[in-house]
């Protein structure tokens, strides 16, 4: 009768802590499997756009794996749907669609909004500036990613560093570049601070997506393009559509994709999945730099086995261009508030890192040859 007593009492116990743990109630009463099972976790959908077009190598592959990691790692709590250029929206309004809501994410190059954001190319490329590492450690370690997220809060919109190409060529021409006055008349597709430049050698810029690039090279509606490097520009055919290609990339010594984020849709995220974001777009953005540099390097070998006439420009070009790149840079950063306070900072620390690398990554170039 004791041991009956026992086991009844330690019976009721055990009922009493499981309610405990499970429903946080004093009470000693039986409990079902429902009433036991965890909250049903809230789950989010959200559209993402790119200025990409569908399945592209490099850039476009590495804004796909960013949703993959997010889909993965949230376990389905954040499902983002990808949407390549021109699917939802035109590949350079990406900003302007997560400004106004019509997707919560983008992934394009900062470069692309100028004309509503001034600043934002100088988080993307500079002419003769950093190389990615020198980028990201003014981001990440420099004040960098604080002024980016000033710069684009009036706008309603949270930039993150997603992606980067390392050194970019100068790019294709179907004219011969001998000395700086083959800049005039030039017409040549290239955005950014490099675009500005070109106008002020006498060139003129036109502005275009990926996808319509090779035509307009083929048929002559421009001169010159510059995209991105051998991996990217030998799957847009360039090659077959220009006679020469130049080196090095004067114009985007890196450029440094962005992903962003509509900041309502961001504050309506809880604390884990916005640490899941983080970290898949910080994934990315070194992720991208390693693919680039592995496939750059087989696509240019493949370029030159089969013919492609590969030149450096001459210094006499390479010279006047960086004259002119300063007085750009500086005009640019004169010209808008927001821009001018970043390009101080930017220019201070930036300085920092080049007189570092004179001892130590520019050394080792020099000396193994």
């Amino acid at each position: 009768m004791k041991r009956r007593q026992i086991l009844a009492a330690a019976g009721v116990g055990l009922a009493a802590t499981v309610l405990v743990g499970c429903n946080k109630k004093e009470s000693a009463t039986a409990v079902t499997s429902e009433e036991c099972a965890e909250p049903q976790a809230e789950t989010f959908s959200w559209k993402m756009v790119t200025s990409w077009p569908k399945n592209f190598p490099g850039v476009g592959v590495g804004a796909e794996r960013f949703v993959e990691q997010v889909n993965a790692m949230s376990n389905g709590r954040l499902k983002v749907k990808l949407y390549a250029a021109g699917e939802l929206v035109p590949a350079l309004e990406v900003f302007d669609a997560v400004s106004r809501g019509t997707a919560e994410m983008g992934h394009g190059a900062p470069y692309y909004w100028k004309g509503k954001v001034p600043a934002a190319q100088f988080f993307c490329a500079l002419p003769f500036g950093p190389n990615a590492q020198e980028m990201n450690a003014w981001l990440y370690y420099g004040g960098g990613m604080k002024l980016w997220e000033e710069a684009y809060k009036p706008f309603g919109v949270l930039p993150m560093a997603c992606g980067a190409t390392g050194v970019q060529t100068a790019g294709w021409f179907n004219k011969e570049i001998k000395g700086v006055e083959d800049f005039n008349g030039l017409k040549m597709r290239t955005p950014g601070l490099g675009g500005e430049v070109l106008t002020k050698m006498g060139g003129t810029v036109v502005n275009l997506p990926a996808g319509e690039i090779f035509t307009a090279l083929q048929t002559g509606a421009i001169d010159a393009t510059e995209w991105i490097g051998p991996y990217n520009d030998q799957a847009l055919g360039l090659h077959k559509a220009a006679k020469y290609y130049y080196t090095p990339g004067w114009q985007e010594p890196n450029v440094t994709f962005e992903l962003d984020i509509n900041i309502k849709a961001w504050e309506t995220l809880p604390a884990d999945l916005q640490a899941i974001v983080r970290a898949a777009a910080r994934d990315v953005n070194a992720d991208m730099l390693d693919d680039y540099n592995a496939r750059n390097m087989e696509a240019m070998e493949q370029l030159r086995s089969e013919g492609v006439d590969v030149r450096r420009l001459p210094d006499e070009v390479l010279a006047k261009l960086k004259v002119m790149s300063a007085e750009v840079v500086d005009a640019a950063a004169a010209a808008d508030p927001v821009a001018s306070k970043v390009w101080a900072q930017q220019k201070a620390y930036l300085q920092r890192l080049y007189d570092y690398a004179e001892s130590s990554e520019k050394d080792i170039y020099n000396i193994r040859g």
